[in-house]
């Protein structure tokens, strides 16, 4: 028996005899992409942040040397922001921390610097590491409701921040009878991008759900169920 030959799809050859067509590459929809150098990393190496490291009972903490209130958010929310690509410490733990502190201790001053945020956010999706996916997702949460009308003001950029989020809904690791420990550590993507979509469509007022649904197709209403 002759050994069939391989073919790419479409062309002449696939439909000649003794013919095998290859199939379609992989997408590599789910490959991490390399993140550049971040502006967080070169301001923190600097020492331009007023910020140290805290250790205490609990674990490491940031020590604020200026209130948080005070600070300018329109310069340093950005630059935390854009610091959620990186995976490696110090670096991971202060961006990370350093911006639930600012959404918790100045809440009222984050919706003007909205427009800002959203190419951070969607640089770190699009890393597709797993840490950074699960970071940003935990930080859009927090985002939503820390003041009022924030999540309305999401809206427009759905179509920045959703495209991830839509390619990973679905990927959660099913092990049967085991136990998935990421689920205790909020770590499983799925279940956080589901939880992430319920709280858009929860504050995100009545333009939230149509505008979720056309960038996520299988996403389906938590209020209106």
């Amino acid at each position: 028996k002759t050994k069939d030959e391989e073919a790419e799809g479409f062309t002449l050859k696939a439909g000649m005899k003794n013919t095998k067509v290859r199939g379609p590459p992989s997408a590599n929809a789910f490959k991490e992409r390399p993140a550049k150098p971040t502006s967080f990393r070169k301001f923190y190496e600097r020492g331009d942040f007023p910020i140290q490291l805290e250790h205490d009972t609990k674990g490491n903490k940031i020590a604020w040397k200026v209130e948080i209130e005070k600070l300018d958010f329109h310069h340093y929310l950005p630059l935390f922001f854009d610091g959620l690509c990186e995976v490696t410490h110090p670096y991971e733990f202060f961006s990370r921390q350093g911006v639930h502190d600012m959404l918790e201790h100045g809440s009222h001053k984050v919706l003007p610097v909205i427009p800002q945020l959203i190419i951070p956010i969607k640089n770190a999706l699009n890393t597709r590491k797993k840490s950074s996916v699960c970071t940003s997702l935990k930080i859009l949460q927090h985002l939503v409701i820390s003041a009022n009308c924030i999540g309305e003001a999401l809206v427009p950029y759905y179509r920045q921040i959703l495209p991830i989020l839509n390619i990973f809904k679905n990927k959660n690791i099913n092990k049967g009878d085991g136990i998935d420990y990421s689920q205790q550590r909020r770590e499983n993507v799925g279940d956080l991008i589901q939880e992430t979509l319920e709280a858009f469509e929860t504050h995100g007022g009545p333009d939230a759900f149509i505008n979720i649904k056309y960038m996520v197709p299988t996403y389906e209403s938590c209020v209106n169920n």
